[in-house]
């Protein structure tokens, strides 16, 4: 009798992508840390090094340091190539790597490959991987072209620099700017009033938000003349959200003084377009956050929690999650069993995962809420919607930050770097590649029960 041999824990690509993601971290964390990353020529404490490298990863954009001020060039240029790693992921890279150097994919590192861009099929995989990755850098080589003709007249040769870390950053929907040169933690307030880096920027954030499978479908539009369910869904709802968060956000913020009251008719609907597209992805801000009314804060955290699409570079529990949850529900409503997006009925575990990822994205994000709110002191914290807005930020790796970041201990920033982890690898795929035995159960009859609901 043979005994069978235990696979290693990283024998499944859920596990490897968990894996690629933290080694990333640690190894920014400590180059980071290193004296000629930091402007003032010491060493960067530890959890601060870990936040920012956390943060970078995970394509977050929030921040205990202003970019520009307290990181030297090559420490920017380190956060940069963290953010860009992190957008694609390391799976993809060295996937795409082993394509064009002619190595052979076998079967595990192309079901890797699959997981780590999300793709429906494995088939063409080695095909969309070079899809991922040139279609990747042409879009950020042309918005850093579209954003030089603002920055290099105005910073001079400073200004390429900026442009391509503002593009790989806005398409990476990661959030960090290195705008502090201007005034510390500005981002892009001061850029309301100008079309080409608002208009340039929010076209690569919702681009890098769609997701690699909805790029592929679209390319291939025009010879199958088909489209997955998927790619209609993400597409839809990705309009809608746009649509009606700058809708609410100008009904919210028209008359706040700190906000949008003092800018003219046309930066009000710039601004407002701007943060409903952001608010979901990426993390840049064109108002001061810290002076949002409630009911906007509310309504960002709504829009944070969501996020983009699956398989992009941008978090959230996603768009296609909270189709099925409202599509599921109005099922219910209406006295149905199956669930039905467009005329299709969705399998029932889409509907288990989707519901599954929601309540485990919110036990995360109330626990860090929790621990801030903990251990933070209570005159510390302007309000406690400001800790939630947080961490639901960290999250959806959104970065946008209500000021808590930098004024919070070291407990609550251990707390932050964990949730923006979860929330890049995906608190479901973290789960399952926490799981040693995957070898599925025998089928077994069990009892039916009754249990009465709402």
């Amino acid at each position: 009798m043979f005994l069978k041999k235990k696979k290693s824990i990283f024998a499944y690509p859920g596990r490897i992508i968990c894996t690629s993601f933290a080694a990333v971290i640690l190894i920014g964390t400590f180059i980071l840390m290193l004296p000629i990353c930091a402007k003032n020529g010491r060493p960067t404490p530890f959890i601060d090094a870990l936040f920012t490298a956390t943060s970078a990863t995970c394509v977050t954009g929030l921040i205990v340091y202003d970019t520009y001020n307290h990181w030297t060039v090559f420490g920017q240029t380190i956060i940069l190539t963290l953010i860009q790693i992190g957008g694609l992921g390391l799976v993809t890279f060295t996937s795409f790597f082993s394509v064009m150097i002619r190595k052979r994919m076998d079967m595990r590192s192309m079901q890797l490959a699959q997981e780590s861009i999300n793709s429906a099929s494995i088939l063409d995989i080695q095909i969309l991987l070079k899809q991922v990755v040139y279609i990747s850098f042409s879009i950020e080589f042309i918005g850093a072209l579209i954003l030089s003709t603002v920055f290099i007249p105005k910073y001079g040769a400073d200004g390429i620099f900026i442009s391509i870390f503002l593009s790989v950053s806005a398409f990476c929907n990661a959030g960090f700017d290195i705008l502090g040169r201007e005034t510390p933690y500005i981002s892009l307030c001061n850029y309301n009033d100008n079309i080409i880096v608002i208009l340039t920027i929010s076209l690569l954030i919702i681009i890098g938000g769609l997701g690699f499978a909805v790029w592929h479908d679209i390319i291939d539009y025009r010879r199958t003349k088909k489209m997955m369910l998927h790619t209609k869904v993400v597409l839809i709802f990705t309009v809608v959200l746009i649509v009606l968060g700058a809708l609410f956000f100008a009904i919210f913020e028209w008359n706040n003084p700190e906000t949008l009251a003092e800018l003219p008719l046309f930066e009000k609907f710039t601004a407002s377009f701007f943060q409903s597209v952001t608010t979901r992805t990426a993390g840049f801000n064109s108002v001061n956050v810290n002076s949002l009314n409630d009911m906007t804060m509310l309504l960002c955290i709504v829009l944070m929690f969501i996020g983009a699409a699956p398989g992009s570079t941008g978090g959230g529990i996603k768009l296609t999650t909270v189709s099925v949850i409202i599509m599921t529900v109005i099922s219910v409503v209406r006295g149905k069993s199956d669930t039905i997006i467009l005329g299709r009925k969705v399998d029932m575990h889409t509907v288990y995962k989707a519901f599954a990822v929601t309540i485990l994205a919110g036990i995360i994000v109330l626990a860090a809420t929790g621990i801030i709110i903990l251990s933070t002191p209570a005159t510390v914290i302007r309000s406690r919607l400001d800790v939630l807005f947080e961490a639901t930020s960290a999250f959806a790796t959104v970065g946008l930050s209500s000021g808590i970041s930098n004024i919070i201990g070291e407990a609550s920033k251990l707390a932050l770097t964990a949730t923006m982890f979860l929330g890049r690898v995906g608190p479901v795929s973290f789960i399952v590649s926490l799981a040693m035995n995957t070898r599925k159960n025998k089928q077994q009859i069990i009892p039916e029960g009754k249990i009465f609901v709402g």
